[in-house]
């Protein structure tokens, strides 16, 4: 289930797309249009609110609160909500939410949404997190604010009911400076939970590429932005992207992969015109003097009876394979290459490396 996070963008509405049904739709449209020229894995993600529960009554209409006034401007009905997560499916993006309340979740089991995620503002919220728990749903947290004792809990939570647990390093200021981005939390993540795939949500507004290519190199494998499109009587806030933004955040990733290249877990098996240039740096063995058949090498008298020069001609031994107690099959020349059918020597008598001796050089 841990593939399920894998190298896999959250695209977020900002501002739940002000109440307007037309304009959310415009912006699953337009970003999908991205996701798909540039070939990426991407969710699309909503917020969920229950309003008439979540604003308690006495503050309801409340002008002077702007999350209260906000949450209430910017309610869509349940039936659009079912629209747009329809036109996320149809578009070939991943559907996602935020609940932040214990109604949402409901919703998001109606909608059976695959992914669910908890706001850093309620990683300590353990009446919505443990309803959350309740769907058995793959979740995503971000970790802006939080303690490490909250953080280790919610973890331990959640590997004690098997359910997998992405975790998005994330700074929750409004939009994040360069300077306050912290990048290398996500090695410190990393570090404490191994087991959990780590990701890096953002709110910067200066640039699209550089933390991209910083996070993934550092082992990122879920980036999170919120996201926009520019609108006449709607002005963009600084830490949403717009859709030619997201374009070049996606080239920055597919840069980052082609730079990074394969796993970190294990040696590089180097490539072919690497090995063929280094090869061409490696110094041969000479006969420093005439040497008879049957002659036994020792390193003890290598300086006396060889020396090392380039060219390495092809079939010749290089400074790599002469072994302490190899004997030679017949008479060398002085200054004559010592070539690998000229000694008895495990390199002889495998094909393979035999083949490989003869294939470098000059």
């Amino acid at each position: 289930m841990k593939r399920i996070f894998e190298n896999l963008f959250v695209l977020e509405l900002a501002n739940n797309h002000w109440g307007r049904l037309d304009r959310g739709l415009k912006i699953v449209n337009d970003f999908a249009q991205v996701v798909k020229f540039n070939n990426v894995r991407a969710a699309i993600k909503l917020q969920f609110r229950d309003v008439e529960s979540f604003v308690h009554p006495d503050f309801k209409g409340t002008r002077d609160v702007r999350y209260i006034s906000k949450t209430e401007a910017t309610k869509l009905p349940k039936a659009e909500m079912c629209t747009l997560v329809a036109r996320i499916k149809e578009q070939g993006c991943i559907p996602m939410a935020t609940p932040f309340d214990e109604a949402s979740v409901d919703f998001c089991e109606e909608l059976d949404l695959p992914i669910i995620k908890i706001a850093s503002s309620d990683l300590n919220d353990w009446f919505l997190i443990e309803r959350i728990a309740l769907t058995k749903r793959p979740v995503i947290v971000s970790t802006g604010g939080s303690s490490l004792k909250d953080l280790d809990d919610l973890v331990k939570f959640f590997a004690n009911r098997h359910i997998p647990l992405a975790i998005n390093h994330c700074v929750s200021i409004y939009p994040s400076e360069d300077g306050e981005l912290e990048l290398n939390q996500i090695d410190y993540l990393r570090q404490r939970y191994p087991n959990n795939v780590i990701g890096f949500s953002t709110h910067e507004y200066t640039d699209w590429h550089a933390s991209m290519l910083i996070s993934y190199a550092k082992g990122a494998r879920i980036w999170e932005r919120h996201i926009d499109i520019e609108d006449d009587d709607i002005p963009v806030s600084p830490y949403c992207s717009l859709p030619h933004q997201i374009d070049a955040w996606f080239k920055a990733y597919h840069k980052a992969v082609e730079m990074c290249g394969g796993e970190s877990t294990t040696k590089r098996t180097p490539k072919r015109k690497e090995v063929q240039y280094l090869d061409a740096l490696v110094r041969g063995v000479y006969a420093k003097r005439d040497l008879p058949a049957g002659y036994e090498i020792h390193h003890r008298n290598l300086n006396r009876d060889f020396y090392l020069a380039i060219p390495l001609l092809k079939g010749q031994l290089s400074c790599r394979e002469i072994l302490n107690g190899q004997q030679i099959l017949s008479d060398i020349s002085k200054d004559k290459p010592l070539m690998i059918d000229d000694v008895d020597s495990p390199y002889s008598r495998n094909s393979t490396l035999r083949d490989q001796i003869y294939q470098r050089g000059l």
